[in-house]
């Protein structure tokens, strides 16, 4: 039995073999799409105050960051960005202010590295409120 299966594999090894010389245009192939993994973070906003989150993206990629939840459902501030000596720092175009939703509210790709993901008071703000966010990133 194990003798058929090498003889099968030589087999296709050869055909394709056979199919790499062949005059056919070439193939062109994809980089495979790293693994997402989803962190999810809780926590509360004061008045005027932020509340941020390290994440670690192990693979250049897509990140999506979702404000999901938020009590009462007011719009705050949501951002992503490098953790420095004035907190959480966005990254060119990783700040918006926004409601809980479904959709990610911010997305972009992002090299191997520590970010922080923050929510906070964009003025506007009474009472602190509760909040959860979620991030999907390689």
């Amino acid at each position: 039995m194990t003798a058929r299966w090498i003889a099968a594999l030589a087999a296709v090894v050869a055909a394709g073999s056979l199919v790499a010389c062949s005059n056919s245009s070439p193939s062109s192939t994809t980089a495979p799409t790293p693994a997402k993994t989803t962190d999810t973070f809780s926590g509360t906003v004061a008045v005027k105050g932020s509340d941020p989150h390290s994440f670690t993206v192990n693979a250049a990629g897509q990140v999506d960051v979702t404000l999901t939840a938020a009590t009462p459902n007011v719009p705050l501030g949501l951002s992503v960005g490098t953790s420095g000596g004035s907190g959480c720092v966005a990254v060119a175009g990783g700040s918006v202010v926004t409601t809980a939703g479904t959709v990610a509210q911010l997305s972009g790709v992002l090299s191997p590295a520590t970010y922080c993901v923050a929510v906070f008071d964009v003025g506007n703000l009474s009472q602190s409120v509760s909040y959860t966010v979620t991030v999907a990133h390689p």
